[in-house]
């Protein structure tokens, strides 16, 4: 196998030619070459651990900002005491873990996740909210749902058939490895943190309307479509008449989606519940859904303004009639990728995050939106272009009997409520109620400028908007607090995100000097340093040269040498100090090759070390630096932001990391700026409509200094400073073509930051869980063509 380089990863892919690498630059191909998709995993360089003093000096640089000088000595003294003890010994057995691991934090990156035991809802899983159909016509529940099916089987199709042409930053191909484990995935909990268990051969999809379950095939074994979309349509359409046939407050009681929004351990046992009767359904209703490509939700409600849309999305809608749950909270199934289409076809994505990140998904979104309007354009011309590099054959042409073993009519799952299940479920949803309740949301769509007025004066978008966020807290609180922000690391084998931290001394001096009597020039001097900071910061990260990533996985073999210890070996530990054996972990986590996808069997990623008691404590000491209290502050995220988006989509956000904090998702366009700030009541709209403050003023300063500055400037036309115009279309720029490419995988001014989201402050919760147990047999792969009653089509 040849070396793992980035030039290597390159010639990899530029070995396919340009039908495979841009399909919808090219005519439709018929003799598509199969196996772009991952063609470079194998030549993508390993991810980097950082030198141990560069990450010590790192971590005091983002410490400062948010410390008083007594503090600040103490970390100082803490870090000196950890590399002149600890340190060097823990930097050592993290390098020799690595030689047997595809990627130094990946196994911790998984543990951080699936011991994760609070409800995923709100905590973990993030949404995008798209762009209405720019067909109006289709903006109906019915006919956008089926449109968005199909794009995402399309979809499914190339990365099963590899495809896809890879994510590329600038040429670099991207690691793909995260597309094998979008569709056909589900987070199982068990008594010992979660699995992620997979069904690679899925070909059926789950529908859930008014909290009851529906199922039917779309795929053959070849994972070719089955179904045109007027098939997919006339089936969610019996789909919902059947939903409606059950008055709402009966639905209600027996909306098993809920329990997927409890306490993972809760939930754990409830699943044990749900098989333990001979006779019941349940376990195969259970694998039917576990096992699904993706869920589609038909919401029937249709949410009034965009904070309710995006609520929606993230948790759905708390609404309690004659003393029950109507909301679409109900409606769910948290533990799965989740298509959303809401009554009035708005739609967005819901999806689990332990083993995808948001730029990953946004490549989901953004082909299903862009392939929804050419697969119009193709009703209107026959050779407009495709965006796939092949296609399925016409499913009205073909034999039936070629679709194999399929099921393409609609079944009902009917579940066996007992006593237990229905007093579970009533509880679980007023626990979700009231999780809802303690939680608001707020928007701004600023449409006075955007990505185009940043960039034309000089400054990084992303760091522009970053500014902001910390100015309009300050001006809000009087302080600076610990700001998260993450950074794609797709450049490398199975890379996820770096930690970017905003906050510095450059940040601290501009959001100081805006807020006081200072002259416009100086303003404006010192937000362009803070913005230069933090793209210097947000280069290091995506590069992998951050702290946080490297901090943590210290920690966590720190913790994992002492269970080792405690346990005398008896689980299997290495000496190296951590735990499972190497050969099992690259068993579970190598990238899919041509000839195969991902096991369904992934247990073994959810391994964790023994909990921690205190007599381990006593023996091994906490390394300085994580006794610290700096170590709390910076890992107690206030300013929770992630920067992910394209035109494709209107909004995207999270729930808070804290609470005392903001999570806020935002969405950087030509001309303008799409930010969902989320908290626990914290005066998020007047948070909110100081940052749109700041965006005006800001822009007043800018204007009013060129104005003042050289004669170019002045003679320099302001026809691009009138953006905030109502218009259709978008701006034509400069050598747009590069453009756009850059942007279709990231603006390249901050290097991917902020694509993807990464709960920080989950980081600092312990590896408390057992080894997982093995596989339940609820995660197999069983037969299910009969299960559920059959509707009846001619009935409507």
């Amino acid at each position: 196998m040849a070396e793992r380089s980035m030039q290597n990863a390159k010639d990899a892919t530029q070995a396919f030619g340009t039908k495979q690498q841009e399909p919808l630059a090219t005519s439709k191909d018929d003799h598509s070459k199969p196996g772009i998709t991952f063609a470079a995993q194998d030549s993508l360089p390993k991810l980097p651990i950082p030198d141990l003093e560069a990450t010590m000096k790192r971590y005091l640089a983002s410490l400062d900002p948010l410390q008083t000088a007594r503090e600040h000595a103490d970390s100082e003294r803490a870090v000196n005491e950890f590399l002149q003890t600890t340190g060097p010994d823990l930097q050592a057995k993290l390098k020799a873990y690595s030689q047997g691991q595809g990627s130094y934090i990946e196994q911790f990156w998984y543990d951080s996740y699936l011991n994760y035991d609070n409800p995923v809802v709100l905590n973990l899983n993030p949404f995008f909210l798209l762009e209405d159909d720019p067909t109006p016509a289709r903006n109906n529940q019915v006919t956008r749902a089926a449109s968005l099916v199909i794009s995402a089987l399309s979809f499914v199709r190339a990365v099963r058939k590899e495809e896809l042409p890879p994510d590329t930053l600038r040429g670099q191909p991207l690691c793909m490895y995260q597309y094998s484990r979008l569709f056909g995935t589900a987070r199982i909990p068990t008594e010992n943190g979660c699995q992620i268990g997979q069904d690679p051969g899925s070909k059926h999809v789950v529908v859930l309307c008014r909290g009851q379950f529906y199922w039917f095939d779309v795929l053959d074994d070849n994972s070719d479509l089955i179904m045109t979309e007027r098939d997919v349509s006339l089936n969610l359409q019996v789909i919902v008449n059947d939903a409606e046939q059950t008055p709402i407050y009966e639905a209600a009681k027996g909306a098993l989606g809920v329990l997927s929004t409890e306490n993972r351990k809760i939930w754990s046992s409830l699943r044990d519940v749900l098989g333990k009767d001979e006779g019941s359904n349940n376990s195969d209703c259970l694998n039917i859904v576990d096992s699904a490509l993706f869920i589609l939700c038909l919401d029937y409600t249709e949410p009034i303004n965009t904070p309710q849309l995006c609520e929606n999305m993230l948790c759905g809608t708390s609404e309690i009639q004659k003393g029950v749950q109507v909301g679409t909270c109900t409606n769910r199934w948290y533990d799965k990728l989740q298509i959303i289409v809401c009554k009035n076809g708005s739609a967005g994505i819901n999806f689990e995050h332990t083993g995808v990140d948001g730029h990953t998904v946004l490549r989901f979104a953004s082909d299903l939106y862009t392939d929804t309007i050419l697969r119009f354009a193709r009703t209107i011309n026959g050779q407009a272009p495709s965006l796939w590099a092949s296609s399925s054959p016409d499913p009205s042409k073909r034999d039936p009997k070629s679709f194999g073993d399929v099921n393409t009519t609609p079944h009902k799952l009917e579940w066996d409520m007992g006593p237990e299940l229905t007093t579970a479920l009533r509880f679980a949803e007023t626990r979700l109620a009231d999780l809802i309740q303690q939680n608001e949301f707020q928007t701004l769509e600023f449409a006075a400028y955007g990505k185009t007025f940043m960039t034309s004066s000089g400054f990084s978008p992303d760091a522009f908007v970053q500014m902001a966020f910390q100015a309009a807290y300050y001006g809000l609180y009087g302080r600076m607090e610990s700001t998260y922000e993450p950074a794609a690391t797709k450049i490398y084998y199975h890379g996820r995100t770096e930690a970017i931290r905003p906050v510095t001394h450059e940040s601290t001096d501009f959001v100081r000097c805006f807020w006081g009597e200072n002259p416009p020039a100086k303003k404006v001097e010192l937000l362009k340093k803070a913005c230069e900071k933090h793209t210097s910061i947000t280069k290091e990260c995506a590069k992998a040269q951050g702290h946080d990533r490297h901090l943590y996985a210290l920690s966590c073999l720190w913790q994992r040498q002492v269970d080792a210890d405690n346990d005398n070996g008896s689980d299997g530990a290495s000496t190296n100090g951590y735990s499972s054996p190497t050969s099992e972990r690259e068993t579970t986590t190598d990238s899919p090759k041509r000839s195969s996808m991902l096991s369904s069997d992934e247990s073994s990623l959810s391994r964790s070390p023994a909990p921690r008691q205190q007599q381990h404590q006593q023996q091994h000491a906490l390394p300085a630096i994580f006794a610290d209290a700096g170590w709390d502050r910076i890992n107690n995220t206030i300013l929770s932001t992630s920067n992910c988006g394209n035109p494709s989509l209107r909004h995207f956000g999270f729930g808070p990391t804290s609470g005392e904090g903001f999570g806020i998702g935002y969405i950087i366009k030509d001309g303008s700026v799409s930010i969902c700030a989320a908290s626990k009541h914290r005066q998020t709209k007047r948070f909110v409509d100081g940052i749109e403050s700041y965006f005006l003023e800001i822009r007043k300063l800018i204007r009013m200094v060129q104005r003042r500055g050289t004669g170019g400037e002045k003679g320099s036309s302001r026809a691009r400073e009138a953006e905030g115009m109502n218009r259709r279309g978008r701006v034509i720029e400069a050598q747009e073509g590069a453009k756009a490419e850059e942007e279709s995988q990231g603006a390249s001014d901050d290097e991917l930051g902020g694509y993807g989201f990464f709960d920080a402050g989950m980081l600092l919760q312990a590896l408390k869980a057992k080894e997982a147990h093995d596989e339940r047999q609820s995660d197999k792969v069983v037969q299910r063509r009969e299960v559920g009653k059959k509707l009846r089509l001619m009935e409507y």
